[in-house]
């Protein structure tokens, strides 16, 4: 079996090389943690994807909350996933709601267009986040993306309180792994501990996303190797599934 994918947020070139040094396997590169991630430049991802070798999604996403706009925010976030795929990125993280909590497709199918995972093009990859945990109706959503090529990953903490609250959720989508609309994998992320890697691992999930956690400094520090060092040896500790 291969081993867990630890993944960790980057914000330029200094936390990619910290965190693929303690052990990550893949970033999610993103700006703006005040916003919650958003998408960022060409230049930033032509940096990063320069100064390490594991794979690097990007996030796109314009603005705080999980609304895609208006149709002219919409135009010049596919705008900068364009040049983001012109530049080589082939991996993303994206997720649009409606105002009632429903998935919105036209924002998805959108953007898929245009980074290289639309219909007939399945090249690029890309991860479903947290917009999933304030969806209306979970099941429903996997569902809806169930037929999108290239979604291979969902980000979630199985509630929008993080997984200390989501944690039962999680493991019940952990088991129906597999069924229409859970072939992608869980990826947890959302105030993830050290304390919860046991029940989620033994659950069969094996991909795990941290961002405050690989900081101890917080969001105006850097990234520290020695903390996600700790994540990937934890990681790499055998746990028995059942």
């Amino acid at each position: 079996m291969s081993r867990p994918v630890l993944e960790v947020i980057a914000l330029h070139p200094a936390d990619a090389i910290a965190a693929q040094a303690g052990g990550a396997d893949r970033l999610e590169l993103v700006t703006d943690m005040a916003a919650d991630g958003l998408t960022p430049s060409r230049e930033t991802f032509a940096a990063v994807r320069s100064a390490v070798d594991i794979p690097v999604r990007v996030m796109l996403r314009a603005s705080d909350g999980f609304a895609a706009g208006n149709a002219a925010d919409l135009d010049t976030l596919c705008k900068r996933a364009a040049a983001l795929y012109a530049e080589g990125a082939d991996e993303f993280v994206l997720g649009f709601l409606t105002d009632t909590g429903d998935i919105d497709l036209d924002a998805v199918r959108a953007l898929t267009d245009v980074i290289g995972a639309g219909p007939g093009m399945d090249e690029s990859r890309w991860t479903f986040h947290r917009a999933i945990d304030r969806a209306a109706d979970r099941d429903m959503l996997r569902k809806q993306l169930a037929d999108l090529p290239g979604l291979d990953t969902y980000l979630t903490a199985g509630s929008a309180q993080g997984v200390d609250e989501g944690l039962p959720t999680l493991l019940v989508e952990a088991a129906r792994t597999g069924l229409p609309g859970y072939e992608p994998r869980i990826m947890a992320g959302g105030g993830l501990r050290l304390g919860h890697l046991s029940a989620l691992r033994a659950a069969g999930i094996d991909a795990f996303h941290i961002g405050s956690a690989a900081r101890p400094a917080g969001w105006d520090g850097p990234v520290d190797t020695a903390a996600v060092r700790r994540w990937r040896t934890a990681l790499d500790v055998p746990v028995p599934v059942g």
